[in-house]
């Protein structure tokens, strides 16, 4: 199951590209740390909007594609939103992996994550994304990180 988290206005350019599309407008509450969905009700947070299931899907996606705007290096605030409720795709209980303690995953291992940062950019900024998308695709459990870089979003079906 491929799955697209985006922060785009539009997400037309994803049209039959993905089994799940998800839209960051930032119109869902923010996690509230409360690690429910770690042990209360496993991989389902208790807050009842769009994003309840969102532990389940992205634990379950084969191939997990986000497409961020980049903000200092990093996530938009609405996708790191949709990232920090994914949570509860692991369990509290900790493995090793890659000779790292991380947290056991719920649902096993995956193929890729695939990050697609657009707007301005340092190199600087450029290194710590490509960084924070490898150690991301380690805690959620994906065999390979693949970041990629798009100056023009019109260009974005060419990277997918």
């Amino acid at each position: 199951m491929r799955v697209i988290i985006h922060d785009l206005e539009d997400g037309a350019v994803f049209a039959g590209k993905c089994d799940e599309l998800i839209d960051a407008d930032g119109k869902y509450a923010p996690c509230q740390g409360c690690f429910g969905c770690w042990t209360k009700t496993p991989a389902q947070c208790f807050m009842k909007d769009r994003l309840k299931q969102i532990p389940r899907i992205v634990g379950t996606a084969d191939e997990l594609v986000i497409v961020t705007e980049n903000c200092y290096g990093s996530y938009s605030p609405a996708v790191k939103n949709i990232i920090d409720r994914s949570i509860g795709l692991s369990t509290p209980f900790s493995t090793y992996r890659g000779r790292q303690m991380h947290h056991t995953l719920r649902y096993g291992m995956h193929d890729r994550l695939y990050v697609i940062a657009y707007g301005d950019m340092t190199d600087a900024e450029e290194e710590t994304f490509a960084l924070l998308a490898e150690r991301n695709a380690v805690n959620f459990g994906f065999r390979e990180a693949v970041f990629r870089r798009c100056d023009d979003t019109r260009r974005l079906e060419e990277l997918l």
